[in-house]
């Protein structure tokens, strides 16, 4: 049975006013799946061998069929966009094509942009909403109109570190898996052997790229430039059996490409408000996979683990609700950033910002001892430092309950969080 995901809304809306929707998400994340309950016609790439020759020999014939017409992994023979482009225009009517995309194709000059023809829709693994772990009290929209929390999640530390080694994908997280920690395993071992080479055309040695992957997992929910990675690969700070000094600026870096084209990556750009006073901000993203169950599956952790080295568990849990709140604020129009200054001295983990510059300050914290500490800090970036007063703050939590403090800061464990 289908589960309805937050992108639906976004793809059915789209549909009535564009010729051709692009929906592009990690593999496995359940595009192809929603994508069907909007198509009345399909062709898929990455299976229909004869349809692959035929768009070789001509584009155009594989896009005959039902309107909205669904074409499956289009990236994998990137003539069909052209050709998308061309019906759109010649026949002048929205919803007539569906086309999805587990990787960025290399750029061609030949490839007209789709400007003003074709809407993008961004979908990611699920959200602990979608998945149905979150009982939803708390919803991101109504924060925004200024609504106090209220709820209570029963989600215990465990139950957390459970569902980060689960991930999102819908095959573990509402599916059949009956080894989801093995699944996240395999899709990287995938990523890494077959998608990188194939998709995106890097030549590379696979257990480089692995020990890359597994140091930018080290580096979850950080803002880590490039060279610290590199040296958590290549310095004496690596562990003996994973060192490699063979790793070079220019590969680390394709390797990084590779990895973003492919939507394995979600890093949160920094944010760049308009400030009271010249206060100096660290402009690196911070670092964060798709999905924190990659993070674990290169780390090699599995739930026992997590428990064991609560900072490890701190971060992917950080991981974790930077996923959701993607996820939620796509849903209400809004993006999701980070703040950081140089000296250290205030941060937001998440920043949800809406169109018109309305913005949310969030600090994420699995434990309840650090909330004081965190309100104060949110406190202080909104009173000292950012000119336009946020619309409300909070503190991303784990378990108990979700409720405004006398100070006006709301604590909201994720598990009652929604768009």
């Amino acid at each position: 049975m289908y589960v309805k995901r937050m992108v639906d809304e976004q793809i059915e809306a789209d549909l009535a006013t564009a010729g051709a929707v692009v929906l592009e998400g990690p593999k496995a994340c359940g595009k192809t799946e929603t994508a069907r309950q909007h198509a009345a016609s399909e062709v898929r790439l990455d299976v229909d061998e004869a349809a692959a020759e035929l768009v070789r020999l001509d584009p155009a014939l594989v896009l005959e069929g039902d309107t909205p017409r669904l074409v499956d992994e289009w990236q994998l023979e990137p003539r069909v966009w052209n050709a998308v482009r061309r019906m759109v225009d010649d026949r002048r009517a929205p919803g007539q094509f569906l086309l999805t995309g587990s990787a960025t194709p290399e750029p061609d000059a030949r490839r007209h942009s789709g400007a003003g023809r074709m809407a993008r829709v961004r979908m990611r693994p699920m959200s602990l909403w979608e998945s149905g772990d979150s009982i939803g009290q708390v919803s991101l929209a109504a924060l925004f109109a200024g609504e106090p929390a209220r709820g209570r999640c029963e989600l215990t530390i465990a139950q957390y570190a459970s569902l980060i080694v689960r991930g999102g994908w819908p095959e573990t997280a509402v599916g059949i898996a009956t080894k989801p920690h093995r699944f996240a395993r395999n899709y990287l071992d995938y990523a890494i052997e077959h998608a990188i080479p194939t998709t995106t055309g890097v030549r590379h040695d696979p257990l480089r790229l692995e020990r890359f992957l597994h140091a930018y997992a080290q580096f979850s929910a950080h803002t880590a430039p490039l060279s610290r990675i590199i040296s958590r690969v290549v310095g004496d700070d690596a562990p003996a059996a994973g060192r490699d000094r063979t790793l070079t600026w220019n590969t680390a870096d394709a390797y990084s490409d590779a990895a973003r084209k492919l939507m394995l990556l979600a890093d949160l750009p920094a944010w760049s408000p308009e400030l009271r006073s010249r206060t100096r901000l660290v402009e690196l993203s911070k670092r964060h996979l798709v999905d924190p169950s990659l993070a674990a599956a290169l780390l090699g952790a599995d739930t026992d683990r997590l428990l064991g080295e609560p900072a490890t568990l701190g971060y992917l849990f950080e991981s974790l609700a930077a996923r959701d709140v993607q996820v939620y604020a796509q849903a209400i129009d809004a993006r999701v950033f980070h703040y950081r200054e140089r000296n250290g001295d205030l941060e937001a983990d998440i920043v949800v910002e809406k169109p018109e510059g309305s913005w949310i300050g969030i600090e994420v914290k699995l434990g309840s001892h650090a909330i004081d500490a965190a309100a104060a800090s949110l406190l202080a970036l909104a009173e000292r430092r950012i000119a336009r007063p946020p619309q409300t703050l909070a503190i991303i939590t784990g378990s108990g309950y979700a409720y405004q403090r006398s100070d006006g800061v709301n604590v909201i464990p994720l598990g009652t969080l929604k768009p």
